[in-house]
């Protein structure tokens, strides 16, 4: 199959929701952490793998690499695999943070249009940043 689909509460794991398996991913890790408040992870590194965290809700304390960070809603955190980090809810309601992890590198910009007559004049306004032509072309 092309694409699966899973809701954070179907997956399974107490804290660590497991995701990978479940979305058949195979070129990087995902999975979910969503920690009541007062909890706390422990601190870790990576034999390999980089992680990207995405703080989806709640506040994130972090710290990396000796630094304490506070991070909310749509922050990013790229940290290096060797790189010691901690993460634990810093806030008053629950805390749900997407990690991606993966190795290798990047592949470069390798995406195509599927439908060039139909979406090129809409990829150039969205590169534009003109809002009013992406949803006049859609």
């Amino acid at each position: 199959m092309g694409y699966a689909v899973a809701q954070v509460g179907e997956l399974e794991g107490a804290f660590l929701k497991r995701a990978r398996e479940r979305l058949g991913a195979t070129a990087f890790g995902v999975n979910v952490m969503a920690l009541p408040p007062g909890t706390e992870w422990f601190e870790h590194t990576h034999e390999r793998q980089d992680e990207l965290y995405f703080v989806h809700a709640g506040r994130a304390g972090l710290r990396v690499a000796g630094d304490t960070l506070e991070l909310g809603p749509g922050a990013l955190l790229h940290v290096e695999a060797r790189t010691p980090r901690q993460l634990w809810n810093a806030g008053d309601s629950d805390l749900v943070v997407l990690m991606i992890g993966g190795c290798e590198g990047y592949v470069g910009r390798d995406g195509q249009l599927v439908n060039p007559e139909r979406d090129l004049a809409r990829r150039q306004a969205a590169a534009e940043g003109d809002l009013d032509a992406i949803r006049r072309l859609a």
